[in-house]
């Protein structure tokens, strides 16, 4: 007698040792005591062997050929949305909006572009996020959509036509980079990189074993590209394509690999869902347009009163301070819950970063001789025969400024907003749906800035004052107001490093709607196109700092004689010079969404 029958019979006398031969009503059965659970006591024998399960499962056949049975084959193209197209078309469309602007002076690389001192190496590793997540599921052990063989040839395939289709791109177009390193910024390679990992990861993983795969995936992959424009190595517009691309190239070499591999090689099946409910989570990538500008002028500068004298010896009519932005990067984390096909509630998270054109101006403080401006406010320097010197020769004690630069070290008005609202969903097709929504919330804006340094020799003065009718002049004839003469050195050098220029705005309320296109490849995946519209009233505030270091260039008796705006009219510039301006800011986001049904 084998065991199965042991173990069968076994089982039959425990029931009968359990129930006996009395017949009882079904109401009056109780749970047996032999059936009651006991929770057995942890064992901690450390002495034991492990589980050696777990390394059975474990799948380094790289090169034997696996295919489970009742899965279904693909047919070749049978997979693809094709929605790597309009990515790259939209970031064709706003190729054309960059800018030149000047380099960081201590960078000494005139009529470049590199703007700030951000740098992350973070995305140059971050764009191998998907192939190493598919690796080492599948060496673990974790069956995903193909085995080995079929897996690596779909993936050689899919990494080859991007590279080809980058690289063919870039050295034809030759797209300057925005730090003026090379001429081969459009489209960025390691967005293309990192969205053909993402969607490795999900038609392996994200379409057989669970949708989180794929928005892993496909998050880092947009975090790579973002942090690609945060470090000036790309437009948003090469980013955009090269996430298409990396799309494009994925589909492409899995219909490929359908194509030649057919039914083999295939483990599993796509996760079917029959839930038809329009509940989602989606992240998101998009260009922003509108709010191209801020304009600042003499209406908008506070404490008018301390510059009026100022205002009144230079003929400042007209000046305006402009700041203007390029198109926007644009990344959201959205969800919403419907109560049917047609209502829900739900929320979002934005993240828009503006670049400015204009901005880099700031870091190009240093004059062509920065004595020019202290003459200005200083008066002129005299030897002991009366003949006047330079304001850098050794007799005064050397160059009030020897070095001079300003570094951005930001050059993004970024923008974080978080949103509740109401969604609406209009069904169309089994496949396609219209959508909009209503949505109010509150952004926090990071500041633009500019950081100056200067170095040189500390300054004193000696003066003479003439006083009349309550006015002091330098001199009794002219009667101007000037009476500082002869700056002279201390002896001592400074190095200072200052907020030479900020650019941010307050926090404030935005109200947003927009429409969408919706269409559902899968029972549980969906690509979006939206256009969305968001709206604001920001209070801005640009201060400018330019004469700061002289707070350490000068003797502090000087500095209190220099900022007095009864010696000069001059002191004025010494103090923060302060814009502020309350603009009706109208932002339109144009993207793509990738969404999990929920």
């Amino acid at each position: 007698m084998n065991m199965v029958k042991i173990q069968k019979l076994w089982l039959v006398a425990a029931l009968l040792f359990c129930y006996g031969a009395t017949e009882v009503e079904a109401t009056e059965i109780e749970t047996p005591e032999c059936y009651k659970l006991e929770v057995p006591e942890p064992d901690f024998d450390l002495t034991k062997k492990p589980d050696v399960n777990f390394a059975k499962r474990l799948d380094f056949d790289f090169f034997k050929s696996k295919t489970n049975k009742g899965v279904k084959a693909y047919t070749f193209m049978d997979d693809m949305t094709f929605v790597g197209v309009p990515l790259f078309l939209g970031g064709l469309a706003v190729k054309g909006d960059k800018a030149m602007f000047r380099v960081n002076n201590k960078a000494g690389k005139k009529n470049t572009q590199l703007l700030t001192d951000f740098k992350t190496g973070i995305d140059d590793y971050t764009q191998y996020f998907g192939p190493a997540m598919v690796v080492g599921l599948k060496l673990g052990g974790v069956e995903g959509r193909s085995d080995w063989p079929r897996l690596l040839a779909s993936a050689g395939m899919s990494y080859a036509i991007m590279a080809a289709l980058v690289n063919g791109i870039k050295y034809t177009a030759k797209e300057m980079r925005p730090d003026g390193s090379s001429a081969n910024s459009w489209p960025s390679g390691h967005t293309a990189t990192s969205f053909v990992g993402a969607t490795l990861l999900h038609k392996e993983y994200g379409l057989t074993r669970s949708p989180w795969y794929s928005v892993a995936g496909y998050g880092v992959a947009t975090a790579t590209g973002v942090m690609r424009v945060l470090n000036n190595r790309h437009w948003i517009s090469d980013v955009m394509s090269g996430a298409g691309i990396g799309i494009l190239s994925t589909e492409l070499g899995y219909a490929i690999g359908d194509l030649l591999f057919k039914e083999k090689g295939l483990l599993r099946n796509d996760l079917l869902f029959d839930n038809e409910s329009p509940s989602f989570f989606g992240i998101s990538m998009g260009v922003g347009l509108g709010g191209k500008s801020i304009d600042f002028g003499l209406n908008d500068l506070q404490n008018k009163e301390r510059y009026q004298a100022l205002l009144n010896d230079v003929d400042m009519d007209g000046e305006d301070e402009r700041i203007e932005f390029r198109a926007a990067t644009v990344v959201d984390a959205e969800g919403a819950y419907f109560f049917n096909k047609y209502i829900g509630v739900g929320g979002r998270l934005r993240v828009r970063a503006m670049s400015a054109k204009s901005f880099g101006q700031y870091s190009d403080i240093a004059t062509a001789n920065p004595s020019d401006d202290w003459a200005g406010l200083l008066g002129t320097v005299y030897n002991e025969a009366g003949q006047e010197l330079d304001m850098n020769a050794a007799q005064v004690g050397g160059a009030p400024v020897t070095k001079m630069y300003g570094t951005v070290k930001s050059d993004h008005l970024a923008e974080f907003t978080g949103s509740i609202g109401l969604y609406f969903n209009l069904p169309v097709t089994p496949r396609l749906s219209l959508g909009t929504k209503l949505l109010i919330g509150r952004s926090f804006t990071q500041e633009l800035d500019v950081e100056g340094h200067a170095e040189g020799n500390v300054k004193n003065v000696d003066y003479e004052l003439y006083i009349k009718n309550g006015k002091i002049y330098e001199d009794a004839e002219f009667g101007r107001y000037f009476a500082l003469d002869d700056p002279k050195g201390t002896g001592e050098t400074y190095s200072t490093d200052w907020d030479y220029v900020t650019l941010g705005a307050k926090s404030s309320t935005t109200y947003s709607t927009g429409i969408s296109l919706t269409y559902r490849y899968k029972s549980n995946f969906s690509w979006r196109i939206y256009c969305d519209y968001d709206y604001s009233e920001k209070d801005f505030t640009l201060t400018g700092d330019p004469y700061n270091y002289m707070k350490s260039a000068l003797s502090k008796n000087t500095y209190d004689l220099v900022n007095n705006s009864l010696v000069s009219p001059y002191g004025a510039l010494l103090d923060p010079i302060v814009y502020k301006k309350t603009k009706k800011m109208n932002f339109f986001t144009l993207g793509l969404s990738f969404m999990v049904s929920l």
